[in-house]
């Protein structure tokens, strides 16, 4: 059985404020397979600034710093599809065959295609004697 005891807030793994669980059952064996520390509302707070503060940082990184980023987020993926098959099977009761083409391998075939988008897309282009720049808002 898995149990995460600490909550992952601004890069870092916090011991929480509560002692509260959520057990995470197999829905096929009823057997629980893990349990995960439930956050209180002031952790959750602070999660949800941690992630508006981390977007905008992410906002001002080049396509180059993305590119990078994203690829070892991809590999991350390709080395643990397996595991994440297997958790997704027993969280969720899928068959396996599906987690791994579904639940494992379609974000990352999805994340490998954005990387790739984002290494050719045109952000500037000019028309006549304009300038026309996309940017995320």
């Amino acid at each position: 059985m898995q149990e995460r005891d600490r909550l992952y807030i601004d890069g870092h793994w916090l011991s929480p404020i509560g002692s509260s669980f959520i057990e995470v059952t197999n829905p096929v064996t009823e057997a629980v397979i893990g349990r995960v520390v439930s956050a209180t509302e002031a952790e959750t707070e602070q999660a949800i600034a941690a992630a508006r503060e981390a977007a905008d940082a992410w906002g001002r990184t080049t396509v180059a710093e993305r590119v990078v980023r994203l690829e070892k987020i991809h590999q991350g993926l390709m080395s643990r599809t397996e595991e994440i098959a297997q958790t997704i099977t027993s969280e969720i009761g899928m068959p396996i065959k599906l987690s791994r083409r579904i639940q494992a391998g379609l974000p990352a075939a999805v994340l490998d295609r954005y990387i790739k988008l984002l290494a050719e897309y045109s952000f500037e282009e000019k028309i006549g004697n304009s300038l026309v720049v996309r940017e995320p808002v």
